[in-house]
């Protein structure tokens, strides 16, 4: 598979929904991270990521508008000692409690399936990064149902040992707009990671998100040797 463009493949796409990149600098020193949510409905647009902990939760911007918590409140990342798990759903915590029950990433998901918001029935996607001893190792999930059927669930998982320098894999929920939304078809993307600093990745990112649809980014640097972290959200709604 040949590495595209991160930001080049954000640009081309003004609905992708939400979306996970995890990856390595060029320099093979931090493991990075970013997360965003879009939206289209007022619903939808009416958030924001806060911080929470070790991690982050999506956070109502006016709770008078809030119609419907139960998809879009959430965890999106949370941090369980060396790991760090990122999903677009409620799976955060079902990962979460049921690794720290010593049960695997693959075995957490096999609980959950697809989101049940007919037709759409968005999928899953969920992402974890473990650091230990100067090596990081990853793995990313999307649970989807086959063809908008929602008796039949699509499970796939994707495990990458020793990640490469300058390479991440990027999964979103969406191919793009349409209705029914169309889910995601085939494994993470290869996207090229370079030496930037995380302010200008961040910068970089939120600026290739659709300006109309995009509503929150959070970008966290990892350092592989130490594991300190260093993180960014972006907020549209302010």
């Amino acid at each position: 598979m040949k590495a595209i463009s991160f930001e080049k493949d954000l640009q081309s796409n003004a609905y992708p929904g939400r979306g996970i990149m995890l990856g390595r600098t060029a320099d093979g020193t931090k493991a990075v991270i970013a997360y965003f949510i879009m939206g289209r409905s007022e619903n939808s647009r009416n958030r924001v990521f806060v911080q929470d902990g070790e991690g982050i939760r999506t956070q109502a911007f006016d709770e008078s508008k809030l119609t419907d918590p139960s998809l879009i409140i959430y965890a999106p990342v949370r941090v369980l000692g060396n790991k760090t798990i990122v999903t677009n759903g409620d799976q955060t915590d079902t990962i979460y409690d049921l690794m720290n029950k010593q049960l695997t990433f693959e075995q957490a998901l096999r609980t959950r399936t697809f989101e049940p918001d007919e037709p759409n029935f968005t999928p899953r996607i969920s992402g974890i990064i473990k650091i230990t001893d100067g090596n990081m190792n990853m793995a990313m999930s999307i649970l989807k149902s086959d063809d908008g059927d929602s008796a039949s669930s699509l499970r796939y998982t994707y495990s990458y040992e020793n990640s490469l320098p300058g390479k991440g894999r990027f999964i979103h929920t969406y191919m793009g707009d349409g209705n029914p939304l169309p889910s995601y078809e085939g494994e993470p993307k290869l996207v090229d990671v370079n030496n930037d600093d995380i302010d200008a990745f961040t910068e970089k990112v939120w600026n290739a998100l659709n300006a109309d649809n995009k509503v929150s980014l959070f970008v966290r640097y990892i350092d592989i040797a130490t594991g300190e972290t260093t993180s960014r959200i972006v907020n549209k709604n302010k």
